[in-house]
């Protein structure tokens, strides 16, 4: 009788054991909310050139990667890690760019000499800005911004 409580209370917290660490990985793997991190930006000692957003996707209510900005950058300069979103000239939240140098991507088309990058921002956070009456703020180009420099 002994053995077999035992073998019920192990049961029980290996049962435990797994249902905790299947909750806790599955929180881990959701999409981390970026911070403004300094590593994230180029520090240069020529200058640091600013381009917004040719254009801006904002369908949270689709899933994750659909709220970006489609930015040019010129040829022979490299872009920032994060770009950065500004509400309220107060409030600035940062997202991340994806590796994507092409000429026409999304419905826009880059200039010769320029290339194509996405940003893409968080939809949690977007959606938040949104039930907080921002959204038209988001919507606005001159809000989002990625800085650049030479590569030289």
């Amino acid at each position: 009788m002994r053995k077999n409580k035992l073998l019920y209370i192990l049961f029980a917290l290996s049962l435990l054991s797994i249902l905790g660490f299947s909750y806790v990985s599955d929180f881990s793997e959701r999409s981390p909310i970026i911070s403004c991190r300094q590593w994230g930006f180029y520090s240069s000692k020529g200058e640091k050139y600013y381009t917004h957003p040719e254009k801006i996707v904002l369908k949270p209510w689709l899933g994750p990667h659909n709220v970006y900005g489609m930015f040019k950058i010129p040829a022979g300069y490299r872009n920032d890690f994060f770009f950065t979103v500004t509400i309220d000239k107060t409030e600035i939240y940062c997202g991340v760019m994806k590796e994507a140098h092409r000429k026409f991507a999304e419905g826009v088309n880059a200039k010769p000499g320029y290339y194509l990058i996405k940003g893409l921002f968080n939809t949690r956070v977007a959606i938040g800005l949104i039930l907080q009456g921002k959204g038209d703020q988001l919507k606005q180009p001159q809000n989002w911004k990625v800085g650049y420099i030479n590569k030289e």
